[in-house]
C-alpha cells in the first residue's frame, strides 16, 4: 500500500560555487526539480524547496589559488551569481542559503559532535597523500591521476572525464599532486571514519528491497555498490578550509566536505523556519516527521553520497527521515562534447539570461525536451533554434495567437456561446479532457520529459481542430458555428496556461495576461468552462518570438573560439624525431631566395608554383600549401629552402626543392624566412 504523506520537502544538489551554473546543471538537477515543486504547489500540497551553495572542499581552494584570491572571496563572489541566475531563470527556491552561513557552520558541527559522542564515528589512523613540495596533506580532489578503470584523467575521489566511478586517491595509476605536478608520498594522518560497513544491510533492505521503484541508474549504481563490502569512509580531512572538526586533538582538520554539504540541507531548512515559523512551522517536522516525503535532485556522480552516505549519516543520528526517492539524471553534452567548467566548454546560465533576454523557457523547454533521464543526451544550438521555431512558435504560440486573434476579429474580443456540439467537437474534447491524469501520472513517476510533450500534444490537438474546422471560411456563412469553434479553442487555450505552468512559468503567466485572468487551479485542468461567455480577453501578443540564425551563429561562433582557445592551451609539440648526425643534418643545402612569381597550379587545388631568385639563377618549386596563402601576396618575399634535393615532375611541371613552413595546432602554416633580409641564395647555418 503506497504511504501516504502530509507534506514533500525537495531538495536539489547544491552547486560548487566556484563558478558559474550551466545548462548541465540545469538539465540534470534544477529543472526536473523545478518543474516537480512549481507542480505541487498547483495541487495545493504543502511543500518546501531547498537549495543553496556548497562553498567548501577542494574546487573553492583551487579557484583562489589559480586567481590569487581568499577562498571566501571566491565563494561569495559565485554565491550571489549563483542565486541571481536561479531568480532571473526562475527556478523558485524557498529558500537559497549557503554552506558558509553561521546557521549552517553552527549546525554541522553540532551533528557530527552528536555522532561522536554517541560513539558512531571510528577513530582511524591511515597513510594519505602529502605533498612534500607544498608541505600538506593532498584531498581526494588534489591528486589527479590515471583511472585504473577508463584510463581517463581522474581525480583522486571520482573519474569524472571517463567512467564516472567513486575512486580512492591510492589506485589512481601514477598519481601526482593537481597543485605542484609532483608524485606525492604516504604520510600517516589520524581521522575521523562513518563505518559504512555497519549499515550495509540495512542500506540493502531499505534501498534494494523497499525501493526498486527508484530509476534504474540508481537502483543499479546503489546495489553495485552494496554487492561490494562497504568500509568506512573518512569525514575528516587536513585542510584548512571548511567547518573546523569540533573534537579535541583536531586541528587543521576540517568537516569532509560530502558530510558538511548534505547537512545544508537541513541547515538551510532551519534557517528558513526560524525566519518564517509561522508559515513553514518548525524545521523538525520537515526533517524528523514521518509524515514528510524527501526527495533528493541530483546528477548521477552524487548518487553515493545520496543514497548510501547522507542516510547513514542520518541513521547513524537517529531521528531523521530517509529520501522517499532520489531522481538522479544522467549528463548533458554540449555539441557532442562533454561539458566541463575547466574547459570553459559550457553554456553559462548567467550569459544565457543576457545573450537570449525574455527566453527563460525555450531553455526551459529544450532542456526538458532533451532531458537526459535514462542516458547521457546532447544539447546543440541548432536543436535550441529548431525547437523553439518548429514547437514553441510554430504549434503552441500559433494555436494561441490563431484563436486570440480570431476571437478578436470577430467577437470584439469575448469569449462568443458555445452552441450545439458535432461529433467532431465531442471526439476534440475528448482528446484534452483527459490531460490531467497523464500529465499527473508521469510527473508523480518524475517522467518529465513524457510530461511536457503530453502538455504539448494539446496545442497540436488545437490547431488540428482551428485546421479541421476553418473558422475563417465558415463567418461569411455560419457565425453561430464559428463562435462554438473559438469557445473549445479558447478553453483548450486556458487549459494550456495551466497544464505548461510548472514547465513554462514566464509564458503561461504571459498567456493567463492575454486571456485577462490571475490564475487557474490545477484540479481545473481539462475542463471546457474555464472561461465564461462574455469574458472578456486582453491585449494579445505573440508567445514566442523565432530565433534568428545570427543569434545561433553568435553561439557556434564562441564554441569554436573556446575550443580553439583550449587546443592552444593544451598544445603540445610533437616529440623530436630520432637522432640524427651532423654529417647528415651538413648534408641540407639550406638557402634564402626570394619569389619572382607565384600562381596556383591549374586542376590542383593545393599547389602553388614559384618562381625563386636562389641567387644563381631562377628555379622553380612547387609547394602543396595552397590553401594556406594568397600567391599574389607572396611576391617579393624571402623564403627557406632545401636547394639541393632531387628535382621531382608534379603535373607535368619539374619542382627544383623544397620550401620550409612551421605547422601550429590548428594546422595552420608560416613560411620560414629571414630578418633582416639577406641576399638571395645566403645559406642558412
Amino acid at each position: 500500500m503506497e504511504k501516504k504523506f502530509k507534506r514533500t520537502l525537495v531538495t536539489s544538489a547544491l552547486p560548487y560555487a566556484n563558478g558559474p551554473v550551466h545548462i548541465g546543471h540545469l538539465a540534470g538537477v534544477y529543472v526536473p526539480a523545478d518543474i516537480y515543486v512549481r507542480y505541487l504547489r498547483l495541487k495545493g500540497e504543502d511543500v518546501l524547496f531547498i537549495g543553496g551553495s556548497d562553498e567548501h572542499g577542494v574546487p573553492v581552494t583551487q579557484r583562489a589559488r589559480k586567481e590569487g584570491i581568499t577562498p571566501q572571496d571566491v565563494v561569495d563572489r559565485y554565491h550571489n551569481i549563483i542565486k541571481e541566475s536561479f531568480e532571473g531563470f526562475g527556478i523558485s527556491f524557498d529558500v537559497y542559503s549557503r554552506t558558509t552561513s553561521e546557521t549552517h557552520h553552527k549546525f554541522a558541527s553540532e551533528f557530527f559532535r552528536k555522532l561522536y559522542d554517541d560513539g558512531k564515528l571510528v577513530e582511524q589512523t591511515s597513510k594519505q597523500f602529502y605533498d612534500v613540495k607544498n608541505e600538506k596533506f593532498l584531498t581526494d580532489r588534489d591528486v589527479v591521476g590515471e583511472c585504473p578503470y577508463c584510463h581517463k584523467q581522474a581525480y583522486g575521489n571520482q573519474c569524472e572525464e571517463g567512467c564516472g566511478r567513486a575512486l580512492e586517491p591510492t589506485e589512481l595509476i601514477n598519481p601526482r599532486s593537481k597543485e605542484t605536478g609532483e608524485a606525492p608520498v604516504l604520510k600517516e594522518t589520524k581521522n575521523w571514519y562513518l563505518p559504512l560497513n555497519e549499515y550495509q544491510q540495512w542500506l540493502k533492505e531499505w534501498i534494494l528491497e523497499n525501493h526498486k521503484e527508484w530509476r534504474p541508474n540508481v537502483y543499479g549504481q546503489c546495489k553495485s555498490w552494496l554487492d561490494m563490502d562497504l568500509q568506512p569512509r573518512a569525514m575528516t580531512r587536513d585542510l584548512d578550509w571548511g567547518i573546523p572538526v569540533p573534537v579535541e586533538g583536531a586541528d587543521g582538520k576540517v568537516l569532509y566536505v560530502w558530510f558538511d554539504a548534505p547537512i545544508g540541507y537541513i541547515s538551510n531548512t532551519k534557517e528558513l523556519c526560524d525566519r518564517e515559523p509561522e508559515k513553514h512551522g518548525s524545521w523538525e517536522q520537515w526533517w524528523q516527521s514521518e509524515d514528510t516525503r524527501l526527495v533528493h535532485f541530483i546528477g548521477k556522480d552524487n548518487i553515493v553520497f545520496h543514497c548510501i552516505i547522507f542516510p547513514v549519516m542520518m541513521k547513524a543520528h537517529g531521528k531523521y527521515v530517509m529520501p522517499d526517492n532520489v531522481p538522479s539524471n544522467e549528463f548533458l553534452n554540449l555539441e557532442d562534447d562533454k561539458i566541463s567548467t575547466s574547459r570553459n566548454w559550457a553554456v553559462w546560465l548567467n550569459e544565457y539570461l543576457v545573450d537570449f533576454p525574455g527566453k527563460q523557457d525555450v531553455l526551459r523547454y529544450v532542456l526538458t525536451a532533451n532531458a537526459p533521464e535514462t542516458k547521457d543526451n546532447n544539447f546543440t544550438w541548432k536543436d535550441f533554434q529548431a525547437r523553439n521555431n518548429n514547437e514553441l512558435v510554430a504549434v503552441y504560440g500559433n494555436f494561441v495567437n490563431r484563436a486570440l486573434v480570431l476571437t478578436k476579429k470577430y467577437f470584439e474580443g469575448k469569449v462568443p456561446v458555445c452552441g450545439e456540439l458535432t461529433d467532431y467537437d465531442k471526439a476534440t474534447i475528448a482528446e484534452f479532457v483527459d490531460v490531467k491524469g497523464k500529465v499527473e501520472n508521469l510527473l508523480d513517476q518524475y517522467k518529465f520529459r513524457e510530461a511536457q510533450k503530453e502538455a504539448m500534444e494539446l496545442a497540436r490537438i488545437g490547431n488540428r481542430y482551428l485546421a479541421e474546422t476553418e473558422p475563417w471560411k465558415l463567418a461569411k456563412t455560419d457565425m453561430g458555428r464559428v463562435a462554438t469553434i473559438l469557445n473549445i479553442s479558447l478553453q483548450l487555450v486556458a487549459n494550456l496556461s495551466i497544464v505548461f505552468e510548472p514547465f513554462l512559468p514566464f509564458s503561461s503567466k504571459r498567456l493567463r495576461g492575454m486571456l485577462n485572468l490571475a490564475s487557474f487551479e490545477w484540479t481545473s485542468l481539462g475542463s471546457t468552462s474555464l472561461l465564461a461567455e462574455g469574458h472578456e480577453i486582453g491585449e494579445v501578443g505573440l508567445l514566442f518570438e523565432k530565433i534568428e540564425d545570427d543569434a545561433i551563429q553568435a553561439q557556434l561562433d564562441r564554441l569554436e573560439r573556446i575550443k580553439k582557445e583550449n587546443d592552444a592551451a593544451n598544445y603540445k609539440a610533437n616529440p623530436i624525431r630520432p637522432e640524427c648526425t651532423f654529417d647528415d643534418f651538413m648534408k641540407l643545402d639550406l638557402r634564402v631566395g626570394t619569389v619572382l612569381e607565384c600562381t596556383k597550379v591549374p586542376k590542383a587545388d593545393k599547389l602553388l608554383q614559384f618562381k625563386i631568385d636562389d641567387g644563381l639563377e631562377t628555379r622553380t618549386i612547387l609547394s602543396g600549401i595552397a590553401k594556406h596563402f594568397n600567391p599574389d601576396e607572396l611576391v617579393g618575399k624571402q623564403v627557406c629552402f632545401i636547394a639541393n634535393l632531387p628535382p621531382r615532375t608534379l603535373r607535368g611541371i619539374v619542382s627544383e626543392g623544397m620550401i620550409l613552413s612551421a605547422e601550429d595546432n590548428e594546422g595552420k602554416l608560416s613560411l620560414l624566412t629571414v630578418a633582416p633580409a639577406a641576399k638571395p641564395g645566403s645559406e642558412i647555418k
